[in-house]
Formats: C-alpha cells, sequence, structure tokens
C-alpha cells in the first residue's frame, strides 16, 4: 500500500505509509493542496497514517509552511505528535534559512565564572582519577609539547634574558656611580632576576607561545567537533588533552628560568666588565648577595606559573565556540588570562614570602 492524499473542503486526509520511500510522488500534491487551501481553516486528517517516519513529519511541517495559517491536526498517534513537535522545536526561526548560522550571544561575568570553575573542577577530577585512566595518556604526545614549549622557546628566553640584564645593569649603574655603588648593581640584578624578572618574564614568553598555542590546537579540535568525538568514543579530553599539557608546561619551566637567569647575569657582567669591573668582583658579589633560597623560590614560582598558563590555555580552547573567530578568541583569551593570572599569583607570592619571611 502507498500513500496516498484525499481532499474535501476544507479538510486533507493523508493515508497510508507516511515514510521517505513513498513520498516523493506525494509530495508535491500535498504542497500544492495546502497552499490552495491558504486563507482559510485547514484541517489535516492523519487517522490512515500507518506509520509516520522523520520525512512523513517533514511533509507535515512543509504542509504548514505551505498553507500560512492556522492548520489542525487531527487522527495523529502519540508517536507522530512527539515526532513533530521534536522536529517543530528544531526548525530555525521565521526569517532564517535553514543554512544561515545564528549569532552567538556572548557568555556574561557569572557564565564565564562558571565556566571556568566547571572547567577547573573537572580537571581536577580527571587529576584524582589519573591512575585508572593512563591507557589515554600517549608519551609521543608528551615530548612533543614538552619540545614545543622548551626548546623551541630557549633562543628567545636566551636573547631576552640577555637584553634584560644588559639593560638593568647599564639603566642602574649610571645613577649609582653618583653614590661609588656601581658595583652594586650585581647584586640588584641578581636579585632581581632570581626572585622576580627570571620566572615573570619567563612565563611572559610561555603565555604568548605555549599558552596561545594550546588554545588554538584545542579550540581547533573543538569547532571540528574532534573533542565531541573523543568523548562519544568514551576518552576523557581533560586526561588525555588538558594534563599532557600541564606537565609538559611545568617540566619545561625549571630548565627556561635557569637559562633567563643565566643569560641576565652575562648580559648584566658585559655591562659592569665595560665600567671597568672584573669578572671576579662581580662574580663575589653575586654569591655574598643571593643564596639557594633566592634561585629555588622563583623556580617554585615558576612551576606555578607554568600550570596556570597551560591551565588557562585549555580552559580557553576546550570552551571555544564555533566558527571561524572561535580559534582567535581563545588564543587572545589564552594570552590575556594568562599573562594576568601570572601577574596576581606573583603579588600573592610576594605577600605570602614577606609574612613567611622568605
Amino acid at each position: 500500500m502507498s500513500a496516498s492524499l484525499a481532499r474535501a473542503d476544507n479538510r486533507i486526509a493523508l493515508s497510508g505509509p507516511l515514510t521517505a520511500p513513498g513520498l516523493g510522488r506525494l509530495w508535491p500534491q500535498a504542497i500544492s493542496a495546502a497552499r490552495a487551501a491558504s486563507g482559510t481553516p485547514l484541517t489535516l486528517d492523519l487517522s490512515g497514517a500507518t506509520i509516520l517516519d522523520t520525512s512523513g513529519a517533514a511533509l507535515v511541517l512543509s504542509m504548514e509552511t505551505a498553507h500560512g495559517g492556522p492548520l489542525t491536526l487531527t487522527g495523529a498517534t502519540p508517536h507522530a505528535t512527539a515526532l513533530l513537535a521534536r522536529l517543530r522545536a528544531a526548525q530555525p526561526p521565521p526569517g532564517v534559512s535553514p543554512g544561515t548560522p545564528t549569532p552567538e550571544r556572548p557568555p556574561g561575568l557569572f557564565e564565564q565564572a562558571k565556566i571556568r570553575i566547571e572547567f577547573f573542577g573537572v580537571t581536577a577530577l580527571a587529576l584524582t582519577g589519573l591512575p585508572r585512566k593512563l591507557r589515554f595518556l600517549r608519551g609521543a604526545d608528551f615530548f612533543r609539547i614538552a619540545d614545543r614549549a622548551g626548546q623551541q622557546a630557549l633562543p628567545l628566553v636566551l636573547m631576552l634574558g640577555f637584553l634584560i640584564g644588559m639593560i638593568l645593569a647599564f639603566q642602574s649603574a649610571i645613577p649609582m656611580q653618583r653614590f661609588g655603588a656601581d658595583l652594586y648593581v650585581a647584586n640588584l640584578v641578581a636579585i632581581s632576576l632570581f626572585r622576580e624578572l627570571g620566572p615573570l618574564l619567563v612565563a611572559v614568553i610561555l603565555a604568548g607561545r605555549t599558552g596561545s598555542a594550546f588554545a588554538a590546537e584545542l579550540g581547533t579540535m573543538q569547532v571540528n567537533e574532534e573533542i565531541a568525538a573523543l568523548t562519544t568514543m568514551g576518552i576523557d579530553p581533560a586526561t588525555m588533552l588538558v594534563l599532557p599539557r600541564i606537565a609538559a608546561a611545568m617540566l619545561v619551566m625549571p630548565a627556561l628560568i635557569v637559562a633567563m637567569d643565566v643569560s641576565g647575569l652575562l648580559g648584566m657582567g658585559s655591562v659592569l666588565m665595560l665600567f671597568g669591573f672584573p669578572a671576579s668582583a662581580i662574580t663575589a658579589q653575586i654569591t655574598s648577595a643571593t643564596g639557594p633560597q633566592d634561585f629555588l623560590l622563583g623556580l617554585f614560582k615558576g612551576m606555578v606559573f607554568a600550570a596556570a598558563l597551560a591551565l588557562i590555555g585549555c580552559r580557553a580552547g576546550l570552551t571555544a565556540g564555533n566558527g571561524p573567530r572561535a580559534v582567535g578568541e581563545a588564543a587572545t583569551s589564552a594570552v590575556v588570562g594568562g599573562i594576568v593570572a601570572t601577574v596576581l599569583l606573583d603579588g600573592l607570592f610576594a605577600v605570602v614570602f614577606y609574612r613567611l619571611g622568605l
């Protein structure tokens, strides 16, 4: 039995199986009949329909659109009514074509805070459940991330550290010469590098290079629905994608801080040697003014900065929206959020270290 249509006055009756194979011939007739009855109330009788699938439901909705007026549906089974309700809810708003993307409303402050808290909670749960999900980790990905975050950033860190050391030494030595204290520039630069500038500058570099890279990479996966595919396959994205990036950033951070400190001291030493101070005097000032505590505090701060930067970069990528601008907005959010978080954490460490006498 094939689908058929019967029309009497302001009533259209559809009977038979309203499925995809039998609607090709019936579709133009049904649309024409509904359009011919436009402007008057129309009753659509489905009591004779033996089965109705999504194609049949789409035909009914198309008849409603073609009629353009009030349409009363009778004889529909509960299954057909529920299917029509689901398809009607999935239709685009009036005046919007099905292929037109609807603009997304940017989340408010409360929604942004909720997204961040939820992501940090998911990451914490992934960390606590890591022993049961070690199969999701891939060593090749970890070493690739560590190489990109550490070794490839090393030339920039060395150059920036040397220049910062030179600038600090030169700008400090000129006014301190008036008091005959230009040798103590070594003390000033060494303490600044070990406790503050070393970890802070490396964190800024990490935010600009690595944090944005994490956000762009994961944001692209989010836009391409690869994250949804991983979730569908039962793979935890936080365990597979977030935790290795946090671990890699924390692993390379101490090495980058050491490189920044050494290059900064070399830049400072080159300036002081131009002022006539021997290398032995400069080294003696550095060793007398600083100790292992200053160096270790800088390393500790740097590792906390690295964890925060990686976490913020991954959060920006995994919570990216849809559309062509989502990846760029995620990278921007990662850089800005990483730098702001680094400065806030640095201020918090300054207060805590002062209260602890460190």
